[in-house]
């Protein structure tokens, strides 16, 4: 994986664009009607929303939802992996209508979103599995999902991202066998707070009151995702976020993020983004 890059990939019902960037002087845009996570953390993020700017702060796996209106990024001084998902119009009206809600979603900056994390992850797989990191645009086939695999997902974010940013009546019915609203990021913030010791799955399942084998099954359903690559990814995140950011050493930011066998942890580590901790720290700097 090259250190600065971005990759554009059409799926059935979505594009997805994924890109690692260094820090930016410049103004950069991400567009409407977009659901985008930001792998990395980021200090003193100014945005621009209909001619409003504002500061903030948002940890790694920050979640920006646009409605009709882009945003714009008025410097950003820190090195930036993120990932944008562009939903189909067509595929957006039609769950709308089934759902009995409104096509259109209310904009949501720098919030934790469990289940955007899981689709924007296995996006990412695909990115980073298929794609040489210089503007390259591919088709689905040059990625890591089947076509049935990223149209399943197309419909699981859209049908999230209408349920909890639509702006209309909420929807008839919830599905059957998926966690209750809300759930995922309870779990979110189970792993974030537990993040540097033991995660079990009955611990996971005690968050949401239900028992493991009702949590698996729910969880995955809901998310696409296991609860233990849930975790893993988070951990990832979390991990490279502070080798960037600070001067720990590698030993230590795996302990930090509960990997007690450090040789685990950098086998892992190098599996998802192609190069190990020490590596990636020494190119980014």
């Amino acid at each position: 994986m090259r250190y600065t890059g971005s990759s554009t990939i059409e799926w059935p019902g979505m594009v997805s664009v994924y890109a690692v960037l260094g820090p930016q002087d410049g103004v950069t845009t991400t567009g409407a009607h977009q659901v985008g996570i930001d792998f990395s953390g980021h200090l003193g993020l100014v945005r621009e929303v209909d001619g409003q700017a504002e500061r903030h702060d948002a940890p790694p796996g920050a979640v920006y939802v646009t409605g009709r209106s882009p945003i714009t990024w008025l410097g950003v001084s820190d090195p930036t992996e993120a990932l944008e998902v562009y939903p189909d119009r067509a595929l957006v009206d039609r769950l709308a209508g089934g759902l009995g809600v409104t096509a259109e979603v209310r904009p949501s900056f720098a919030e934790p979103d469990g289940v955007v994390f899981a689709v924007a992850a296995r996006l990412r797989h695909a990115h980073l599995a298929g794609a040489h990191l210089a503007g390259a645009h591919l088709n689905a086939g040059a990625g890591a999902l089947t076509d049935v695999e990223a149209s399943t997902l197309a419909h699981r974010l859209v049908r999230h991202l209408l349920r909890r940013y639509g702006t209309g009546p909420g929807p008839r019915r919830e599905p059957a066998g998926e966690l209750r609203p809300g759930a995922v990021d309870t779990v979110t913030e189970y792993t974030r707070a537990h993040l540097a010791g033991v995660i079990t799955l009955d611990g996971l399942a005690a968050a949401v009151s239900l028992s493991p084998y009702h949590f698996a099954r729910s969880f995955r359903a809901t998310t696409g995702m296991t609860p233990h690559a849930f975790v893993t990814e988070h951990r990832l995140m979390v991990a490279r976020d502070r080798l960037l950011r600070g001067d720990a050493s590698v030993t230590g930011i795996a302990l930090s993020v509960g990997f007690s066998n450090v040789s685990h942890f950098r086998r892992l580590f190098r599996r998802r983004y192609g190069l190990t901790p020490a590596g990636l720290r020494a190119v980014a700097r």
